[in-house]
């Protein structure tokens, strides 16, 4: 039956999204101009806030980029912000951008060292509370000196490499090269129990995983952008830094790995799923198959991958250039020596962060959305008038709220160069302006993990291949992720509070 002009436009729209949500979308594209006029542009900047905020919401209906990227033109074209309001914010941006296209794309050609590694500890620790905490300790400790977009993608590529080898035997197509993991047509209904069983042992290590990269990322100077930013306005270099926020981060760091033990006993917020006996006899079965078949040159491509990952971090953490730079040269290294020569092959290594990379982007016209609409003056403004001894505390809760509908760098940025002319003022003593300092570090980090959008990580998880292969959507992230906003939260409030 041939189909009208109209209707095939209307299908062609975002695709095979749900009708209701074509509907939402074009909805706030008809609102948008309306509340501009009758509203003006302060409450509507607010109003694209949650609508892009929906978006994201909404990752595993339809890739957020479309539908996002639309309302982010419509601000342009609405003029809540400019084109270059928004290449400044990417050009402030660009080194994150450039980490995700080059670090991530280096980290798909490390796969098979870091699935050698990973699939040895999965199947001989047997416990899930110590392979949890081993998850998000490993994660914490390398955010403190690498960047935790790069320590995310090494989860990505690790959970992707373990569902994809189980979901080949389940499917009975395990010499399959060219098996679809992403569909569940093939998997035999014996397996369907134990396949969703292991979507959620792996999608509570990713979880741990991601917020022990907040943990850690909090406690250096190079662990998040806007530390370095806040470590470069306030004078600290790097063991300053630690000092100085250690009497917030270590305790957190202590009660965040006390949660994951906490949560896999009680089998809290959705947590505690094990690991399925077949599973684990099909991950040891693929480790001694692949002993076995391990030639010269297959030990030859784990070394030299052995040899750039110490390479690697070695780089970053003495910062001898701009860290999507080191990823450029982790995969000239690794696919010189790996014998990768093929254009197609190098392609496919850029497949998971270039998506990402466009989101980011889209993202950044709505933080020049805020910028331009001054949409955080009145809560900068009310916590900068409050009393001396209060205004700590004040600072990491709005700072908190605000990195988590927002960009936590902007936050960053804004609050501590309001701080820094108080300072230059004469307002406040250099005392105080320090506690502010660790405030404003600690609040950007740590309650931002009540949201994806709150934590560049989260966001790279969420709209990563992973995340609908493990059923993560933005809602089951925000849940799973409640415990610890808690924690965090709580815990860094008191100590900001008692301990600065």
């Amino acid at each position: 039956m041939k189909t009208s002009l109209s209707h095939a436009l209307g299908n062609n729209f975002l695709g095979a999204s749900p009708l209701w949500y074509k509907q939402a979308v074009i909805a706030f594209l008809i609102i948008n101009p309306i509340a501009v006029i009758t509203l003006g542009p302060f409450i509507t900047g607010w109003l694209f806030i949650i609508e892009f905020i929906f978006t994201l919401a909404m990752a595993l209906k339809c890739y957020p980029l479309q539908p996002g990227g639309l309302i982010a033109i419509q601000a342009v074209l609405l003029g809540l912000t400019s084109s270059d309001g928004v290449y400044h914010e990417v050009n402030k941006n660009f080194d994150v951008i450039l980490l995700l296209m080059f670090m991530v794309a280096g980290i798909y050609f490390m796969k098979d060292m870091l699935l050698f590694i990973f699939n040895k500890l999965l199947v001989r620790v047997k416990s899930k509370i110590v392979i949890s905490l081993i998850f998000s300790f490993s994660a914490a400790l390398l955010s403190a000196f690498l960047d935790a977009l790069t320590v995310t993608a090494v989860l990505i590529s690790v959970g992707v490499g373990f569902y994809s080898v189980y979901h080949k035997a389940a499917s009975g197509q395990s010499s399959n090269k060219n098996h679809d993991h992403a569909k569940d047509d093939s998997i035999l209904p014996i397996n369907t129990e134990d396949l969703n069983e292991f979507r959620s042992f792996l999608r509570d290590l990713l979880m741990h995983g991601a917020v022990g990269t907040a943990l850690g990322g909090v406690s250096t100077l190079v662990g998040e952008p806007q530390n370095l930013l806040i470590a470069k306005v306030a004078g600290w270099d790097f063991i300053e830094f630690f000092l100085y926020v250690a009497p917030v981060s270590m305790p957190v760091l202590a009660c965040g790995l006390l949660t994951v033990v906490i949560l896999e006993k009680t089998a809290w917020f959705d947590y505690g799923a094990q690991l399925p006996d077949t599973v684990r006899d099909i991950l040891n079965n693929f480790e001694k198959e692949e002993s076995q078949k391990q030639t010269n040159k297959h030990k030859a491509k784990l070394i030299i991958q052995g040899i750039v990952a110490i390479v690697l971090i070695l780089s970053l953490a003495f910062h001898i250039a701009e860290v999507g730079l080191v990823g450029l040269m982790v995969i000239v290294l690794l696919t010189a020596f790996n014998g990768i020569t093929d254009e197609h092959q190098i392609g496919h290594a850029f497949e998971e962060a270039l998506p990402f990379t466009a989101l980011l982007v889209v993202f950044f016209t709505i933080v020049s959305v805020i910028h331009e609409q001054h949409l955080f003056q009145p809560i900068i403004d009310i916590v900068l008038h409050m009393p001396t001894d209060s205004q700590p505390i004040m600072f990491f809760i709005a700072n908190g709220i605000l990195s988590a509908i927002s960009d936590n760098v902007f936050v960053a940025t804004v609050y501590i160069s309001e701080v820094k002319a108080a300072l230059d003022a004469g307002t406040i003593t250099r005392e105080h302006f320090n506690t502010l300092a660790v405030a404003i570090n600690t609040g950007t980090n740590l309650p931002s993990v009540a949201t994806p959008n709150g934590q560049a990580a989260f966001l790279f998880l969420l709209t990563s291949a992973i995340a609908p292969l493990l059923r993560l959507s933005y809602g089951k992230m925000v849940w799973m992720a409640l415990p610890y906003t808690v924690v965090l939260s709580v815990v860094g409030g008191l100590c900001v509070t008692y301990f600065l």
